[in-house]
């Protein structure tokens, strides 16, 4: 007898025992509880921005009641915050900061993360520990020195003094180190041969290929940059200067806090943000899918 006649067909065993019908598969235990943790840590992340939504439509006297949807829900509090100038303001100085600094980094991390990778000079392997070991040191701790810096050269209260401690960074130099590692070598070479300098190589054929890691390093850079508080509050003392974390904080004084405008501008500030993990987040999972390979 030949194989075929001794093993029986998949949909042999999918039927069963001669006219019985087909067997339904029972439920996966271990599927069950990953799609219950799943969901219990979803529900997690997205109920504090839907408590935010639901403060931003509420009259002041109900910013504390436990209902999540509100009885009579206004809109009365975006027109509050969107009639006060500074917001503009704000949001204008938030998007520059965010968008200068991610260039920035994004440009020079992948510039030293490529001379670190495919360059060999002496030290290299120095300099690299030198810079991851910067990761290991917290922020809280280098807000002195950088304020001292920006004391020293005169940048306190300036857009320059809020974007010099962000525009480049290790961990950026980091990722775009792994990810070069995947440009072969033999392109870089047939480039040489074509009478490329070597920034032309790594702009027109290394820089093309870690396009993924280089969306998502612009990504985390400019959602960092666009959410930071503690630095921008800092190093800035007119309102002018202020970013949109630090301008919510007016709204806070000593009398009271209005809770409801809080609410109401955090709701404004977080559409661009949406807007750009909506566009870019095929890329952001892919960089990190592919960080998380080379690592």
């Amino acid at each position: 007898m030949t194989d075929t006649q001794i093993k029986p067909s998949a949909d042999a065993l999918m039927r069963g025992p001669a006219g019985g019908g087909a067997v339904k598969p029972g439920l996966d235990p271990v599927r069950v509880i990953r799609w219950t943790l799943l969901a219990m840590g979803a529900i997690v992340m997205v109920m504090p921005i839907i408590y935010m939504l639901s403060a931003s439509v509420k009259y002041p006297h109900e910013m504390f009641e436990t209902n999540i949807i509100p009885e009579s829900p206004t809109f009365f509090n975006y027109g509050r915050v969107l009639e006060d100038g500074r917001f503009y303001r704000w949001f204008l100085n938030s998007l520059v900061i965010a968008t200068v600094t991610t260039v920035s980094a994004v440009f020079f991390d992948a510039l030293v993360g490529y001379a670190l990778c495919k360059f060999k000079f002496r030290g290299r392997y120095l300099v690299f520990i030198a810079i991851l070991s910067t990761l290991m040191i917290p922020t809280e701790m280098l807000i002195i020195p950088w304020y001292m810096m920006a004391r020293n050269f005169g940048w306190l209260d300036t857009y320059w003094g809020i974007m010099f401690p962000g525009m480049m960074t290790a961990f950026g130099t980091f990722l775009m180190k792994q990810f070069f590692e995947t440009v072969p070598d033999d392109f870089l070479e047939a480039a040489r041969i074509d009478g490329l300098n070597e920034f032309q190589i790594w702009w027109s054929v290394a820089m093309p290929l870690v396009t993924p890691a280089l969306s998502a390093l612009a990504i985390f850079i400019f959602l960092g940059n666009w959410t930071a508080f503690i630095w921008p509050l800092i190093v800035t003392t007119s309102q002018e200067l202020y970013t949109i974390p630090v301008g919510l904080t007016t709204f806070s004084v000593e009398q009271s806090i209005q809770w409801e405008l809080i609410m109401t501008g955090a709701a404004l500030a977080t559409i661009p943000t949406l807007v750009v993990f909506l566009i870019f987040q095929r890329y952001i999972i892919r960089g990190v899918a592919m960080a998380g390979l080379k690592g």
